[in-house]
């Protein structure tokens, strides 16, 4: 008779769990399909830039050529001229349009012509006017230096050879927090659901009844999720770089040491999984609690735009979530071509490695997991 193998019995439990979690909708929602849905969303429209809508009136002089070789040619301005000056005027209040404007000919003394643009707009496109202001100085600017070439000016600027660089495209950024969102879903959700649901069913108390250790009954669930995730990984950075064109600078050197930071990741993240399954009461608990861990990380962590833009006060709090650590590790390897063990962020003027934050909250977060943990 063979001796009881804990290995292979812990790769059983791997193998029926992680049928279960092919087989479950809500995890294969969120863990592939909300992260494509945002990946295509901002992939289909990273390259697009900003378009302000102006609206012409009817009696302008629209065959100048600052209109034909100027606003016309410029991609972030579309000049609407279908519409009455009565309907333009009500766009401009509601925002659709963000100014009115009408183009006046002006025959200076040297016989030459000058324009007269006279614009309307409103508080309801107070960001988007500014836009179209400095278009429209630039498209002016443009046609002076054509027409009076040595006029005197206060300063002039002289463009130096440009230094080589990569582009950085909306899916470089949108990739990585898309990516970080699935393993946080996964890690929290998934193992959160799957230990109450095998607590309360009565299955954990069945394993009991078997040769089986309970360290490989965890380590074989365990397993389970982190090669559903792992999978996830590989199909949201497959589709970004065959679909979108996504950077991995040094190529499967680079997809590798992304794979190494979304197994690190996602061990942080299973652990307050592990939390939540030991505090919930009933599997309705367990949303309230897992949302109280993953929705500050999505919003604050630099998911959809970098944690800078937010005011100072918040940043010290975004500063303290591992989903933002983990993004930022992910787009320092993807685009930069850092290894994730160089990655250092700024804390009290000392520049500490990104890992060494993750596998702190690591022992933290297995620190609470095993008080609150429960068998039954």
């Amino acid at each position: 008779m063979k001796p009881y193998s804990q290995l292979t019995a812990m790769l059983a439990i791997t193998k029926g769990s992680l049928r279960a979690i092919f087989r479950s909708p809500s995890a294969v929602i969120f863990s592939f399909v909300f992260p494509l849905i945002f990946i295509l969303v901002f992939g289909f429209i990273g390259g697009g830039g900003i378009t302000v809508n102006v609206a012409l009136k009817n009696a302008s002089d629209t065959n100048n050529v600052l209109i034909k070789n100027g606003l016309q040619k410029n991609p972030s301005i579309r000049l609407v001229t279908n519409l009455t000056e009565a309907d333009a005027r009500k766009e401009v209040g509601k925002g659709n349009i963000a100014a009115l404007i009408s183009i006046d000919s002006i025959q200076a003394g040297n016989g030459a012509y000058q324009y007269l643009f006279k614009t309307t707009t409103s508080s309801a496109s107070i960001d988007r006017f500014p836009i179209f202001r400095s278009q429209l100085s630039e498209v002016i600017r443009q046609g002076d230096e054509r027409n009076f070439p040595n006029r005197p000016t206060v300063a002039k600027i002289e463009m130096q050879p440009e230094i080589p660089g990569r582009e950085y495209k909306t899916i470089d950024f949108i990739l990585p927090g898309q990516l970080g969102f699935s393993l946080l879903s996964a890690g929290v959700f998934g193992v959160a659901f799957m230990f109450f649901s095998l607590r309360n069913t009565l299955v954990l108390k069945r394993f009991f009844a078997t040769p089986i250790n309970r360290t490989y009954i965890v380590l074989g669930e365990g397993l389970s999720r982190v090669l559903f995730s792992l999978i996830t990984a590989v199909v949201i950075i497959g589709f970004g770089r065959f679909f979108f064109g996504f950077t991995l600078i040094h190529g499967f050197e680079t997809f590798l040491e992304m794979m190494v930071l979304s197994f690190m990741g996602l061990i942080v993240f299973m652990g307050f999984g592990f939390i939540v399954s030991g505090l919930a009461k009933s599997d309705s608990t367990i949303p309230p609690f897992a949302n109280l861990i993953t929705l500050p990380q999505f919003l604050l962590s630099g998911t959809f735009f970098s944690i800078d833009a937010f005011p100072h006060w918040l940043q010290i709090i975004a500063r303290l979530l591992p989903l933002t650590y983990l993004n930022q590790a992910m787009r320092s390897v993807a685009f930069e071509g850092m290894h994730f063990w160089n990655v250092t962020t700024e804390i009290s003027h000392t520049q500490v490695p990104v890992v060494f934050i993750l596998l702190l909250w690591a022992v933290i977060v297995y620190a609470v997991a095993i008080k609150v943990f429960r068998w039954e």
